[in-house]
């Protein structure tokens, strides 16, 4: 049911699988001995965080931040705001963000920022996918599983109004998915 609604897959199910097993392997020679924190930004993160950590051959703690700066929209609204904090301190670890996708940037700059406030060692950003087409700080991720073009995608942890995170790959939305919500406005 979903599926007729994509216009174009742009990543598939078996891509993001070598996408993870390649991040896997980087992070693991990474942070073989440094027992980092993990931090997923929900909620999109979750199919990406999941399946990464299975990739990971090293001690980490793994915990949750919800931010938001899409607040239903097509576009980053560029005002980030924190929904769930972390419960475990920074303070001297290393952290890693995991993200779904990294398109304006602002929102990772900002939690990057206040985490290295709060003292953290280094603060990394882990990427399934990056859209630098759509930044508008600058910010280059750390470990990025594929460079995507400037498309409002959706799938494996990505919303549309909070629906489609459910399937398997990332694709495009046919623009009569969002046009008609807007008009119905």
């Amino acid at each position: 049911m979903l599926h007729k609604d994509i216009e174009e897959v742009l990543v598939s199910q078996e891509e993001i699988k070598t996408i993870i097993k390649a991040l896997g392997t980087a992070l693991t020679e990474d942070y073989a001995n440094k027992k980092p924190l993990f931090v997923g930004l929900l909620k999109g993160c979750v199919p990406f965080i999941s399946d990464l950590l299975k990739e990971l051959d090293f001690m980490l703690e793994v915990d949750f931040m919800d931010v938001s700066s899409y607040h239903g929209g097509l576009q980053s609204s560029g005002d980030v705001k924190i929904v769930k904090d972390l419960s475990t301190a920074v303070k001297g670890r290393h952290v890693i963000l995991a993200e779904d996708i990294v398109d304006s940037g602002q929102t990772i700059q900002a939690i990057r920022s206040m985490l290295l406030y709060r003292g953290a060692a280094s603060v990394r950003v882990v990427t399934l996918l990056d859209k630098p087409k759509g930044r508008v700080v600058q910010l280059q991720p750390d470990y990025v599983g594929r460079t995507i073009p400037d498309a409002f995608v959706v799938g494996y942890g990505l919303d549309y109004q909070e629906f489609y995170r459910n399937l398997p790959y990332v694709g495009t939305l046919k623009p009569s998915v969002y046009q008609t919500e807007n008009e119905e406005s």
